[in-house]
């Protein structure tokens, strides 16, 4: 994934770093040089080869200045491709979640999942940084042991056996510490929640009245407190422990040490030749940084072990795929539509639910009238907006448009020629035009288009007492925004589901928070551009409802009555009782 971010940049760090892998062996090497150099003249009284020694300290330094130079290269273009993978996987987040179900946004599981792959955008360079760290310290590893081999083999097993324990611990307190973050993951996610609701602009009114702070930030207390106190307990584990196995490894470096001093001040013959003070640097050097690179490359190991495990979670969350999809040979939607939908004794339940929302529907929808569906809260009207989006897909029973299976039909293609809004739609802190624009995305650019959907939901008057029209910025989270009333939202709302110019149009409540001369207004224009089109209107106001050509009444997922307004009233059923009670409000 890093590679398919930026090839090149991906190239250039790992050329950097092999490069840098071969840095501490050659300046060790040339400083030993320099020494037996200088050893020379003083034991042996040998005259100063100055050309020599300038030459080794030239070599040296521009050594030091190409490794310095080449770090910050790397650091460089490291930072460069982190920045790059985090927007990569952000954008791939964003993609694989617009492709789920609905129904695995109802599922804790599918959020707790989502919520670790977010918090893993920015480890995969870091993933990547270990693992060419991992490989530059072995290149310096692997030419530091040559070296101490050819002088003292049994050293290199001194270090190994000092620093296993360090490792085995690390990479034990490392899955610790992802089973604690991976329990604690839907309380972490309670902990971000409580933080939005206490300081958004939406929430404010509300925590202000009610004075929710102190209950808020009570709430947030509980759930860090506990989170604070398993990872304190933990860590405290980690620190006591890496304490006394770091001692043992002291023990060892110091050991070695001492060998070597030993070994100098006797003279030690070996392969390689006798014992120098140039070698004792060079081979003190050599088992220090062995030491370290020793623990940083089995530490490392440790590390890319630890993130692997974070890794998971997210190629779990982009292994969860959607149930509804289209086929592969999916049908394009007619055009234009002949009929209109069917529903075949369709039956429905949501996931994790053993009660059907919508029961044995039958009934058509026909082009070019408009249907109002009615009936109390909970009696199945949204669920069947969903079926007829194919949001979800029915339990039992079908649902046919012109005489052809919603699901044989190309999912996109269907929900392109639906233009739809739910009573809980969108405030979008977009511009004016962008906002009506959301409706049809593909068209967003096409201003005519978008000022003609404005004048038929009347979003146009709200343009008209705005500063800056339609480029104004809606909502109060960013710099000269301006927030609307809800009956000024709800009318942007509707003009985003005229641009899509549908051929289905639905809407879900949309005159909730109009006044009723908005209200009339807006159903006067709804009937003019419906009448070529297949038209479901859901409303609690039979003000709205009796203007449809047809009304269907729903009671606990059940279509019980079906007719005109007047013949609905005439059967003194369930719309009967309903209207009454509103008119005598009226009354």
């Amino acid at each position: 994934m890093v590679y398919e971010t930026h090839p090149r940049y991906t190239i250039s760090v790992l050329c950097f770093r092999l490069i840098q892998g071969l840095v501490p062996v050659a300046l060790l090497w040339v400083g030993k040089l320099i020494i037996e150099a200088i050893e020379l003249y003083y034991r042996g009284g040998q005259p100063v080869d100055w050309s020599y020694l300038w030459t080794l300290v030239a070599i040296e330094l521009g050594i030091a200045i190409a490794s310095d130079a080449m770090s910050r290269g790397s650091n460089l273009v490291q930072g460069l491709l982190g920045e790059l993978f985090n927007n990569h996987v952000s954008i791939r987040i964003m993609e694989h979640a617009a492709w789920l179900d609905v129904s695995q946004f109802e599922d804790p599981d599918t959020y707790d999942r989502l919520e670790r792959a977010r918090r893993q955008t920015g480890t995969g360079p870091g993933f990547l940084r270990q693992i060419l760290g991992l490989g530059q310290s072995a290149i310096t590893l692997v030419s530091l042991i040559a070296a101490l081999t050819i002088y003292v083999p049994w050293l290199v097993l001194l270090l190994v056996l000092t620093i296993l324990p360090a490792f085995f611990s690390e990479t034990h307190f490392s899955a610790l510490g992802y089973r604690l973050r991976h329990q604690w993951t839907q309380s972490r996610r309670m902990l971000d929640y409580l933080r939005y609701v206490a300081a958004n602009d939406w929430s404010a009114k509300e925590v202000k009245l009610f004075g929710l702070s102190p209950y808020l930030v009570d709430r947030y207390k509980e759930n860090a407190d506990g989170f604070i106190r398993e990872n304190k307990k933990l860590a405290v584990r980690h620190t006591l422990v890496a304490t006394i196995i770091g001692a043992v490894g002291s023990l060892g470096l110091y050991g070695g040490y001492g060998v070597i001093i030993y070994f100098t001040v006797i003279g030690r013959q070996t392969p390689a030749g006798v014992f120098t003070i140039g070698v004792l640097t060079f081979l003190m050097g050599s088992f220090r940084q062995a030491r370290g690179l020793i623990q940083q490359v089995l530490l490392t190991l440790s590390g890319i072990y630890s993130q692997s495990l974070y890794l998971r979670d997210l190629f779990s969350f982009f292994e969860i795929e959607p149930s509804i999809r289209s086929k592969p040979d999916a049908l394009p939607i007619p055009q234009p539509l002949r009929r209109g939908f069917t529903f075949e004794d369709v039956s429905f339940k949501y996931p994790g639910s053993d009660e059907y929302a919508v029961r044995h529907l039958t009934f058509e929808l026909h082009r070019g009238r408009s249907v109002a569906l009615v009936g109390e809260n909970g009696a199945g009207k949204t669920t069947l907006v969903k079926l007829l989006t194919r949001l979800y897909d029915p339990d039992e029973g079908r649902v046919l448009l012109d005489g052809v299976d919603l699901r044989d039909y190309d999912l996109d293609d269907l929900r392109a020629n639906i233009g739809v809004i739910f009573q809980d739609f969108l405030r979008y802190e977009f511009l004016l035009r962008e906002n009506i624009g959301v409706g049809q995305v593909d068209r967003m650019g096409d201003f005519e288009r978008i000022r003609t959907a404005a004048e038929q939901g009347l979003a146009d008057t709200v343009a008209a007492q705005l500063e800056d029209g339609f480029d104004q910025q809606l909502g109060r989270r960013f710099e000269g925004g301006v927030q609307l009333s809800g009956g000024e939202w709800q009318k942007v709302a509707l003009a985003r589901a005229y641009v899509r110019q549908a051929q289905v149009l639905i809407l879900d409540e949309p005159t909730a928070a109009l006044d009723a001369r908005a209200e009339y207004e807006v159903f006067r224009r709804f009937t003019e551009l419906t009448k070529e089109r297949l038209a479901v209107l859901i409303s609690h106001r039979f003000s709205t409802v009796r203007m449809a050509a047809r009304i269907l009444v729903l009671e606990k997922g059940e279509l019980t009555e079906d007719g005109t307004h007047a013949e609905l009233v005439s059967k003194a059923g369930l719309y009967a009782e309903l209207f009454n009670l509103q008119a005598e409000g009226y009354r």
